[in-house]
């Protein structure tokens, strides 16, 4: 396993960092256990979590992952041996996380209010990387769009400022509830706004940001990966499997019975025209070459320079022995220049 250095701080944080969204409704707390005992046994050091999971998310069932990793924590007594994100939401409309039911922003009160509920859940006095879900301000969906929408940046009267966002987590850091801090969903301005607001300040400085990165969404490198690169503040990739759909199975409208997308019907990112055309070029490439097309399109995202982890999930063991096991492939020149051939014909389909 591969290990590289999380932003400026002195953690190694493994390549592939263990996701668990899942856990609290696909799976149940006895496979995100066997989960993380597997994870952990393979080198993984890393896991994400966040305040609004299990996904899709609902108030039942908010909060259940964080209980699981809590769970196992008291049950294993390894938390020392786990380098753990988890997030607070972000500007939303969900009105069940907060004690005044009323949305979700990121200001002081709401910032310490979710960072003692998930400490409590997970068992533990503090969290090692904590994270911006998604911005203050309004943001266009995905984040990194390919076309500009005015109304997507509007700037509401009841906008915290980055530099009051950055106070607020100052405390925290001071108090030891957390000890760095991430951004997610996040766009080019906002990182060098937190960066800059965060020097002139002496607050904490932004670490990583964990946004979409994967073979049908490459956004991330017209702009976020010279900051990550130049500013030590590396990619922390999502939906590198693209929700699943960079696996095949979801080909000419396949529905695999328990598969995500088949349950709750939210792959739409990745259903866009286009995107099962690039899909199937994808998995050519990997089956000319005599790779697993799973596998192909992690060991991508793990050779970019600009990553500093690969965010995987799985619902079956299966799934988790094959996407861990993507750390030991190395992708040959030939392959990298035939997913860039692609690449520059199809674009990003799917921001």
């Amino acid at each position: 396993m591969d290990y590289r250095r999380l932003g400026r701080t002195d953690l190694k944080v493994s390549v592939i960092c263990l996701g668990t969204m899942t856990w609290g409704q696909q799976n149940t707390e006895a496979e995100g256990h066997e989960q993380m005992d597997y994870a952990l046994d393979q080198g993984i050091n890393f896991f994400d979590t966040a305040e609004m999971y299990s996904i899709p998310p609902k108030a039942e069932t908010q909060g259940s992952t964080e209980r699981i990793i809590g769970s196992w924590f008291k049950a294993r007594g390894n938390r020392d041996k786990v380098i753990l994100a988890s997030k607070i939401l972000g500007r939303g409309t969900s009105d069940w996380l907060r004690d005044d039911k009323g949305p979700t922003r990121v200001n002081r009160a709401q910032i310490f209010e979710a960072v003692d509920k998930s400490l409590k859940r997970l068992q533990t006095d503090y969290i090692d990387l904590y994270q911006i879900h998604f911005p203050e301000r309004p943001m266009p969906w995905g984040s990194n769009p390919t076309r500009f929408s005015k109304a997507a940046f509007e700037r509401p009267a009841d906008e915290t400022p980055i530099a009051q966002q950055l106070d607020a987590f100052a405390e925290l850091v001071k108090a030891g509830k957390i000890r760095h801090l991430g951004l997610s969903n996040e766009s080019a301005w906002g990182t060098m706004s937190f960066l800059r607001d965060s020097e002139g300040r002496g607050g904490p400085r932004v670490q990583s940001i964990q946004n979409a990165y994967n073979l049908l969404n490459r956004t991330f490198e017209t702009a976020l990966a010279e900051i990550a690169l130049r500013e030590d503040v590396g990619l922390l990739a999502y939906s590198p499997l693209a929700q699943g759909f960079l696996t095949g199975k979801y080909l000419d409208g396949a529905k695999p019975v328990g598969a995500r997308t088949t349950l709750f019907d939210r792959g739409q990112r990745y259903q866009v025209a286009g995107a099962e055309a690039a899909i199937k070029r994808y998995i050519a490439i990997a089956r000319e070459a005599g790779l697993d097309p799973a596998q192909m399109a992690l060991a991508f995202v793990n050779s970019r320079a600009f990553v500093t982890s690969n965010i995987i999930g799985a619902t079956t063991m299966a799934q988790l022995r094959t996407d861990i096991a993507s750390a030991n492939v190395t992708l040959s020149a030939d392959v990298e220049a035939k997913i860039d051939a692609v690449h520059q014909e199809v674009g990003n389909p799917c921001p």
